[in-house]
């Protein structure tokens, strides 16, 4: 062959490969570009880069064409196993002349058969990000004119592909990094864009919570009336106090009141008030809970309980901004914000007839509604921990932490009650707690219960492990703010190792954030 033109197909080959490596941020598919070039342009055939794995220390196969997944998942070697294991060990390249005839050949993923042509030799060259060997390039190759020089030059060519390999691996590498600390640097600055509508007493960073706390934010200084909806638990009292002291009228009275704990004549008297003699046992004048929040706020809780005769009162009260106690005919303005709570469904009420129309428009004005807990599952170790300080506080102990086992089952819970019974959980678990961490013995039979309502078997060993290792790294997260960077210098060990176990255990280094 002309060495002129072999050099030119070398150089040109290079140039595509070098092309394809450069114009990609995606490891897997710009190598599966390179090795398809090997075999159309330089006859390299079953073209395979092999990387270290930064966990179990083995290589294993990132790429390799013409070789099926099932195939590539059997392509793994410890350091010094085999010739891509030498070659790694030893940081020099191997050339096998014969490899049909290489007792050290393992053939681990069944590519090739037991028998084939006898020219067919295998090249395999380490890659090296600087001094560290990172993995191994390999090829098979028929030399049809026997083995000789044309082998040394392939494998030179393949020894300066493999240290373009590995520049591309470590571009990548600085280019995922880079990314990642731009996206913690976005989610810092939007926090801090967001603490604008941070509500101090209620804890959430879930986007759920965040579109509670902006809705929240935008009616706070009016005079509209603002119906809180939601189910039981979900802290519609909360947001309640957080529109009155968080407003313009927040040096007035709040009053409270729940509408379900009452009959129908004893709700009439405490909205409305009453005169002396206006009922039996009414030995002198009442002043009524809207009179009582006279240029503040008054909270209706359960507005949907209340009756027809009381929604009459109260329609004409949304409407006139005036009423009467009960017994007498003088009408009574009001200057009152109200603002109104139900967890039942007003829209089926309407239909049913149990609720007046025209009231549930009134009161309908500007809706906020509130995420039951399973729907913000980012909250829970938020909440969680926060119970837990307030309630060791309480009890004079000194529990630092809840332990992973316990966060699995607070996290897996459907939590049925919302944040009260959460609430209750941990302020039950602080009580039965003697250690310095909340473990899943110390929460309720409820949570420790699996989904078809059996108890969850003891775990296995290697289960045991991992949920140390991922208690550790959790740990690791809430002492530096959750920066990964610091955690992995936390644990003595790599930010490639505490990333891959991040992801393995689907661990969400945000919610560790402050």
């Amino acid at each position: 062959m002309d060495v002129g033109k072999e050099t030119l197909r070398d150089l040109s080959c290079l140039y595509e490969i070098t092309k394809e490596l450069a114009s990609s941020f995606v490891l897997h598919e710009c190598l599966d570009k390179a090795m398809l070039h090997l075999a159309e342009m330089k006859s390299m055939e079953n073209g395979t880069v092999t990387i270290i794995h930064p966990i179990t220390g083995k290589l294993e196969i990132e790429v390799a064409h013409g070789i099926s997944a099932e195939a590539k998942k059997r392509g793994k070697y410890e350091i010094g196993e085999g010739i891509t294991g030498r070659v790694v060990a030893a940081g020099e390249p191997i050339i096998v002349p014969h490899i049909y005839d290489e007792p050290l050949f393992l053939n681990k993923t069944r590519s090739r058969g037991d028998s084939g042509d006898p020219n067919r030799a295998f090249l395999c060259v380490p890659i090296k990000d600087g001094k560290q060997v990172i993995g191994a390039l390999s090829v098979d190759r028929v030399y049809h004119d026997g083995f000789g020089d044309q082998a040394t030059k392939d494998l030179q060519f393949l020894t300066v592909l493999s240290s373009i390999i590995a520049q591309t691996v470590r571009r990548i590498q600085i280019v995922n990094e880079e990314k990642e600390i731009l996206r913690t640097e976005n989610l810092k600055l939007r926090r801090e864009l967001s603490e604008k509508n941070r509500i101090d007493d209620i804890i959430g960073n879930s986007s759920r919570m965040q579109d509670v706390f902006e809705m929240v934010h935008r009616v706070v200084d009016s005079n509209a009336t603002v119906l809180l909806r939601g189910e039981s638990g979900t802290g519609k009292t909360l947001v309640a106090r957080a529109l009155h002291y968080n407003g313009k009228r927040k040096d007035k009275p709040f009053i409270s009141v729940n509408c379900s704990a009452l009959p129908e004549t004893l709700l009439e008297s405490e909205l409305f008030g009453h005169e002396r003699g206006a009922f039996t046992g009414a030995h002198e004048r009442k002043i009524g809970r809207f009179e009582q929040a006279e240029g503040g706020t008054l909270f209706l809780d359960e507005i949907g309980e209340i009756s027809l005769a009381v929604q009459l009162k109260l329609l004409n009260i949304v409407q006139e901004r005036c009423f009467q106690r009960l017994g007498s005919t003088r009408s009574i303005s009001c200057d009152v914000r109200l603002v109104a709570a139900t967890n039942r469904n007003l829209e089926e009420a309407v239909t049913r007839g149990s609720f007046r129309e025209d009231l549930y428009y009134r009161l309908n004005v500007f809706p906020i509604y509130l995420p039951p807990l399973r729907k913000r599952r980012t909250d829970i170790l938020l909440l969680a921990e926060f119970f837990l300080e307030k309630y060791s506080k309480e009890n004079n102990k000194n529990i630092k932490r809840i332990s992973t086992s316990a966060i699995d089952l607070l996290v897996q819970y459907h939590w049925p009650g919302n944040v009260r019974e959460l609430q209750n959980c941990i302020e039950r678990a602080v009580l039965v707690c003697d250690g310095d961490a909340i473990k899943g013995i110390h929460l309720p039979p409820t949570l420790q219960m699996s989904a078809t309502g059996v108890r969850s078997k003891r775990p296995s060993f290697s289960a045991s492990v991992e949920n140390f290792e991922k208690e550790l790294i959790i740990e690791a997260l809430k002492q530096n703010n959750g920066n990964q960077t610091k955690a992995a210098h936390y644990l003595d060990t790599s930010l490639r190792i505490i990333n891959y176990k991040i992801h393995q255990y689907a661990i969400d280094p945000k919610i560790y954030k402050i």
